[in-house]
């Protein structure tokens, strides 16, 4: 008998590798702030510091994970405004999600998984973002101060932002390219690290003589370095939210990009200073990690061979030559590698993608002759960069009126350890 055809579709149904994969992946981001970001900022700080530092990245864990559920996926994901045709659309999808109403253990989402676990994955990003900016002003902030700024910075930056890149808005629209984050996490977090390194000023005794700041736990920076290497395997690779041959591809050029970056930056190094660092080939791994983030899903070995080569010598220069000479202090360099390497990533994406990863009918930068691709790339990183100035501009003065934001000088002398937290690191022997 032959079977009737209808016009039904079938019902999607859970795809388990993929889920087994962005539970993973997921894990990874998560890694990469608690103990990575910890452990690489913690260590370059005194150790006077080193527990306000892991104590900002713990608590920016907890309190951006309550605010992305219960407001922070429905601003950036969710599809009410733009459904009903509102304006607010543009900036925020809308309040139809706030803590996750409607949202079942049936729901999937893209490539086939639970729409609770994408939640999650999204999550790890939201937290990672604003606690890169804590590398700027490291080791003379308020920490009541810091806690209030970080989460109307989330709410009132990082959300609408997420939403114009990924969440269907405006920059979506226009084409630009953001595989996993160059404008919204690394351009986004580093132009605000550079207005907080600003406005509120150079740490006591900073680039003056007998004041060194050094790290005080280079091995930790080591530690950091590889845990965040090891969890941008997951940032990266699991941005397609498919265990396929986008993950892959991603996971290659993810990794190779790194190591051009730290090999550069150590033969620079090697070069200019006569010795090789280990906090050096540590910072070239991150700009590399930085810089191809963005291009990770559309871009082949080449573009990553590039794209490291050129983020580890123009981020060497801002941190070893334009930081000096401009005399800001951006204490851990979260401008200098984030900042600048989410822009040469960002940009360079628009030079590099290919049709060869992105498919026959896929977008394609200037090097294949596409090059309003690189403009959409240059006008949504001058967008972004515009975004996040302004607005952290606005929060700085808010909430500094508030709460305050600076630690006293007295303060800062002690460290934030014991000022802000009573408490000490390291015992002394008696």
């Amino acid at each position: 008998m032959a079977q009737e055809v209808t016009g039904a579709v079938p019902a999607a149904t859970l795809d388990s590798g993929n889920t087994a994969w962005i539970i993973v992946a997921t894990v990874l981001v998560l890694m990469m702030t608690i103990p990575g970001l910890a452990l690489f900022y913690g260590g370059l700080v005194r150790q006077k510091n080193i527990l306000s530092i892991m104590m900002q990245c713990l608590i920016i864990t907890a309190v951006i994970t309550i605010e992305w559920i219960a407001i922070g996926y429905s601003w950036v994901f969710g599809t009410g405004f733009m459904e009903s045709g509102s304006s607010l659309g543009a900036v925020i999808g809308g309040f139809d999600k706030v803590f996750l109403y409607g949202i079942t253990l049936d729901s999937l989402t893209a490539g086939n998984i639970p729409e609770i676990l994408f939640v999650m994955f999204q999550c790890m990003f939201a937290v990672i973002t604003p606690a890169l900016i804590i590398g700027a002003f490291a080791e003379r902030i308020k920490f009541s101060g810091f806690l209030l700024f970080t989460i109307l910075w989330a709410i009132l930056i990082y959300n609408p932002m997420a939403h114009w890149v990924w969440g269907g808005g405006w920059m979506q629209e226009m084409g630009a390219i953001d595989f996993a984050g160059g404008t919204v996490v690394h351009i986004n977090a580093g132009i605000s690290a550079l207005v907080m390194a600003v406005m509120l000023g150079r740490r006591k005794g900073y680039r003056t003589t007998g004041h060194p700041v050094t790290p005080h736990n280079i091995p930790f920076v080591v530690i950091g370095t590889a845990l965040l290497w090891l969890g941008w395997i997951g940032f990266n690779a699991g941005s397609g939210l498919a265990a396929d041959g986008l993950a892959a591809n991603a996971f290659l050029v993810t990794h190779l990009a790194t190591a051009v970056a730290a090999v550069t930056w150590m033969s620079l190094e090697w070069f200019i200073n006569k010795k090789p660092t280990v906090v050096g080939i540590c910072t070239g791994a991150v700009a590399g990690l930085v810089a191809i983030t963005p291009a990770a899903g559309t871009v082949d070995a080449m573009g990553a061979f590039f794209i490291g080569l050129a983020s580890a010598l123009i981020c060497f220069v801002m941190v070893a030559f334009v930081k000096p000479k401009l005399k800001y202090d951006d204490s851990l360099d979260a401008f200098g590698v984030h900042g600048i390497g989410g822009l040469v990533g960002a940009i360079l994406t628009g030079v590099f993608a290919t049709r060869f990863v992105t498919g026959v009918d896929g977008v394609q930068g200037a090097l294949f002759g596409d090059w309003n691709q690189l403009w959409i790339q240059v006008v949504a990183s001058g967008a972004s960069i515009a975004f996040s100035a302004i607005g952290t501009i606005i929060l700085f003065l808010i909430v500094d009126k508030l709460v305050g934001l600076r630690v006293s000088k007295d303060e800062e002398s002690i460290g934030l350890d014991i000022s802000q937290h009573g408490e000490i690191a390291y015992t002394e022997d008696e």
